[in-house]
């Protein structure tokens, strides 16, 4: 058992972590490890509390919600303290919380409880006065909270004025502000586009929203809010019942969660757990359990609260979907595609309701921009059934022998080359042709129609020629004799004659199919035709480096280099060969040196939006016909083509007398049946 002076320590040492993550979480908006780690560090101080009395001091963690606000934002008093929630992390804990609950009002009927979603989000208080907003502001430490009335007042959820005339001369309205699962990731992927730094989570954006300065920047953010309690009334009498309470708020204007329910008793409430529980990821905000509050007002001042808490509430919360583990090392796995994609194996860890040892991390782009180091301490995410992700380095955290990751030069599963073209996120193996991870896809892709139309070759044959190591290469398959063909499901001797006359007759075949039977990347049936038609042979294909390729009708600098990488394998080269010793063929033609380009010489700039095609695909088709598509505007420009709202780069074009355009001359230049 422990001494008194080593449980004194403990307890000091527990009030200052936690004292320091209040200040990270709260007023920083930063916080360093997840919340099941501040849970536990909570746990284990109330437990030391309860054990010792004489310990407990008025500035412990345990006895106030948060931390300090910050000194930039006014300082507001609430009018009535803004309390936190006790939490059960399991049905023997709610069960608990029912019979005290019963036990303190001397009941034995089943309790009649409000229930709601807990979103995670950020608690405010909104305070109207004679039905005007006119004033917003943060938790806090519960008792005093930040300010923030001019950035409250750009969330188009939040009234600024309270519809129904029947209002109470002053309210204080409690609420949670969020950002919406989806609006989460158009805000990240914005920020991505941009370069700049993207958000944690969607509470990390809400919080840090809110606090910005500038209330200019807050507008720009998609906030959303829900109402459910309040703490001040005056000039009216309040419901009573919780529920009621918040029918009133709908009434006056105020959003409120459509997913309350009324539920009878303990069991009422553990129903009501497992159902949302069940429909966690279909919700469009993200929650961290659920809320059960006693239905009756009078109740809920009968039973008072503890200095942290109400004693007539409880949130219920679902396992830690977040969690801190570390990294041991990092795996490369080969998709269908030939994308390597990073795989984290940790120190296992229970998160989200399972046990987890790996988690992805999706290609490099995102591990240099999360800088993420074998060795190093992460939080990790597990919401569902969706693949665990790291979605964060505990920096603090690092030690000394962290090491950075690198990108296998290799395919770790055909040893092939690994190229990452220039501005790419994905790395990917460049052996298509040969590589265990890619031969189903390879296989279909070089039997499908548009390229070798090998008939009676579907995918679930394919899939079983894989499966059983029947073939290892494209090529395989014009080796197979009929009795191993007889011998897959659903074929007999018959069927088994009918596929090998098609093989037979697939390897008559013209130059294009064949090219884009390969499968090389980003070369469809069109870049085949073109290489076909300029080139007039594999060889020179073949023989081609990235500068000649470019001078093909439709090939840039990225697909140029996707044909170079995949011919300059030997193994790749080594299966064309052997296809061509099996009997594959065609008629030779002889180049056509030059293919002309009606527009080569000229220059365009696009603006504005399109409604027959989108831009990409307008520049995409001006470069076809050897036109130059510049994203600025100046002398040397043709034209800029003003599609709607085309901005500034029209009023230059007017200023410099660049000629302008519009979207029915562009189909003229461009045909309106171009590929």
């Amino acid at each position: 058992m422990s001494s008194p002076a080593e449980i004194k320590t403990r307890v000091s040492q527990l009030r200052e972590r936690l004292n320091h993550h209040n200040y990270r979480y709260y007023v920083l908006d930063d916080p360093e490890i997840p919340d099941a780690e501040y849970d536990r560090l909570l746990r284990e101080l109330q437990s030391l509390e309860a054990q010792y009395p004489d310990l407990v001091s008025p500035d412990s963690p345990t006895q106030r919600v948060g931390a300090e606000p910050l000194k930039a934002f006014g300082e507001v008093t609430h009018k009535l303290p803004m309390l936190s929630l006790a939490n059960a992390f399991t049905e023997d804990q709610m069960r608990a919380f029912d019979k005290r609950i019963r036990a303190l009002l001397d009941c034995s009927k089943p309790i009649e409880y409000a229930a709601e979603p807990k979103l995670d989000g950020l608690a405010i208080s909104l305070l109207y006065q004679n039905g005007v907003l006119v004033r917003g502001a943060t938790r806090g430490n519960g008792v005093k909270g930040e300010d923030i009335t001019q950035n409250v007042r750009t969330i188009h959820t939040v009234p600024l004025r309270l519809v129904d005339h029947e209002y109470p001369t002053l309210v204080e309205v409690r609420a949670e502000v969020y950002i919406s699962k989806q609006d989460f990731e158009r805000l990240n992927a914005s920020a991505r586009e941009r370069g700049e730094r993207t958000f944690v989570n969607p509470r990390n954006a809400a919080a840090g929203s809110l606090r910005q300065l500038d209330p200019r920047l807050t507008a720009k953010r998609p906030l959303s809010v829900f109402c459910y309690g309040v703490g001040k009334l005056e000039g009216q009498n309040p419901p009573d019942r919780q529920s009621a309470l918040l029918e009133q708020l709908r009434a006056w204007g105020l959003r409120v969660c459509p997913e309350t329910e009324i539920v009878q008793g303990a069991e009422g409430c553990l129903h009501y757990y497992r159902s949302v529980s069940a429909r966690r990821s279909a919700l469009p905000y993200e929650i961290d359990g659920v809320v059960y509050k006693v239905n009756r007002l009078d109740w809920q001042r009968q039973l008072g609260s503890v200095s942290r808490a109400p004693r007539w509430a409880i949130a219920h919360k679902f396992p830690a979907q977040e969690e801190l583990t570390q990294i041991v090392d990092v795996a490369f796995s080969v998709g269908r595609t030939g994308a390597l994609t990073p795989t984290a194996q940790l120190k296992p860890v229970f998160v989200g309701g399972a046990t987890v040892s790996n988690a992805t991390l999706h290609n490099m782009d995102e591990i240099e921009r999360k800088d993420v180091h074998i060795g190093d301490w992460v939080i990790i995410r597990r919401a569902g059934d969706v693949i665990p992700e790291v979605i964060r380095v505990v920096r603090e955290r690092r030690p000394e022998h962290a090491r950075r990751i690198q990108l296998p030069a290799r395919c770790p599963v055909c040893n092939s080359d690994v190229i990452r073209p220039p501005g790419e996120a994905v790395a990917r193996c460049t052996g298509s042709l040969i590589c265990a991870a890619q031969r189903k896809e390879a296989i279909k892709h070089y039997a499908s129609r548009r390229a070798m139309d090998i008939e009676g070759l579907g995918d679930k044959l394919v899939d079983q020629l894989v499966d059983r190591n029947l073939v290892n290469r494209i090529d395989d398959i014009y080796r197979l004799t009929a009795d191993q063909w007889a011998s897959l499901e659903r074929m007999g001797e018959k069927s088994a004659r009918n596929l090998i006359e098609a093989l037979e007759e697939s390897k008559r075949t013209t130059l294009a199919n064949f090219i884009y039977a390969l499968g090389i990347r980003e070369v469809g049936e069109a870049t085949a035709q073109a290489l076909s038609l300029h080139f007039g042979n594999l060889e020179s294909i073949m023989a081609a480096d990235t500068n000649t390729l470019q001078e093909v009708m439709d090939i840039g600098p990225v697909v140029a280099e996707h044909i170079t990488s995949f011919f300059q394998q030997e193994l790749n080269r080594e299966v064309i060969a052997a296809l061509r010793e099996l009997g594959v063929s065609w008629p030779n033609a002889e180049p056509a040196a030059g293919i002309a380009k009606p527009l080569t010489g000229h220059t365009y700039v696009l603006s504005g939006a399109l409604t027959s095609l989108t831009r990409e695909q307008a520049k995409q088709r001006l470069q076809k016909l050897g036109a130059k598509v510049s994203s600025s505007v100046s002398k040397k420009a043709t034209a800029v083509i003003a599609g709607e709202d085309p901005g500034s780069k029209y009023e230059k074009a007017v200023a410099l007398g660049v000629p302008i355009i519009g979207e029915d001359e562009l189909m003229d230049l461009i045909g309106t049946n171009a590929d």
